[in-house]
């Protein structure tokens, strides 16, 4: 079985950068996950999973958590510095 790749930070996956962009966007604004959820219309879990990479999240859902944060989508899957 192939083992998991360990990225580093400039070679971050997709996944990873929404991860960790979502958890600061969020923490920025003071809201909860369960807050997050609720403004974006999904389960507190689903933020949960997002945030510890669990789960995958379509286009559609990376616009409702933009909107949500009230920023650009592309603000979600830009690497960190």
């Amino acid at each position: 079985m192939p083992r998991k790749s360990q990225s580093t930070p400039t070679q971050a996956t997709a996944r990873e950068r929404i991860s960790t962009n979502l958890s600061r966007l969020r923490k920025g604004r003071g809201l909860s996950q369960e807050q997050l959820a609720e403004l974006a219309q999904f389960h507190r879990t689903y933020v949960s999973q997002l945030e510890r990479c669990v789960t995958n999240i379509s286009i559609d859902g990376l616009e409702r958590l933009a909107r949500a944060l009230e920023v650009d989508v592309l603000e979600l899957l830009q690497r960190s510095n």
